[in-house]
């Protein structure tokens, strides 16, 4: 897909002086292979990598409309009662709320008392909880994802950080094997 995307472009990789990555959250698989895939091309062309966060990246979003508020969420559906969720300061973008993996009933704490806009394939669920505390909270597309497009325009200004490392915040489903009552040791 790489190579299709260059020919398009009638670029060769030595062209590269810049690899833009979103480093998560997401899931597991899909984060580390956009991160590993990032570092690998930006080894090979000596390219220098930025990164950026899906939470933060979908904040970006010019589809997201003007609005009072002074903060906007951006919350996905982590499953199981959770979301992802980061919250932005409306005009400069920078976080108020770290980016984090939160039940939803911890995460209407964390969006505060103002009136607050969220975004995300969590908006809908953190919205309903926010409104039932007494927070005016509205819900808008939930349909939004990361667009490479918008990281294009991001990737000029971004820092280049020391080394780029996945963002997972929950922790991982896969548990090493329990130690065997026959073998001793985990097999």
């Amino acid at each position: 897909m790489v190579q299709t995307v260059m020919s398009e472009a009638n670029l060769e990789f030595a062209a590269l002086d810049r690899i833009a990555v979103a480093f998560g959250p997401g899931t597991f698989t899909g984060t580390r292979i956009c991160v590993s895939a990032a570092r690998a091309l930006a080894l090979a062309t000596g390219a220098e990598i930025v990164a950026i966060s899906s939470l933060q990246l979908m904040a970006m979003s010019p589809f997201i409309p003007a609005s009072p508020t002074a903060h906007i969420a951006i919350a996905t559906d982590a499953r199981r009662g959770e979301v992802y969720l980061e919250v932005f300061d409306r005009h400069s973008l920078k976080s108020i709320v770290a980016p984090q993996c939160v039940e939803i009933e911890n995460a209407v704490r964390l969006l505060g008392m103002a009136p607050i806009v969220i975004a995300g394939s969590g908006a809908e669920m953190l919205a309903h909880a926010a409104r039932q505390s007494g927070v005016e909270a509205t819900a808008i597309l939930p349909d939004l994802l990361p667009d490479a497009f918008d990281l294009l325009f991001a990737a000029a200004e971004l820092p280049v950080p020391a080394s780029v490392r996945p963002l997972y915040l929950r922790a991982p489903d896969a548990k090493p094997p329990a130690p065997s009552p026959v073998l001793g040791a985990g097999v």
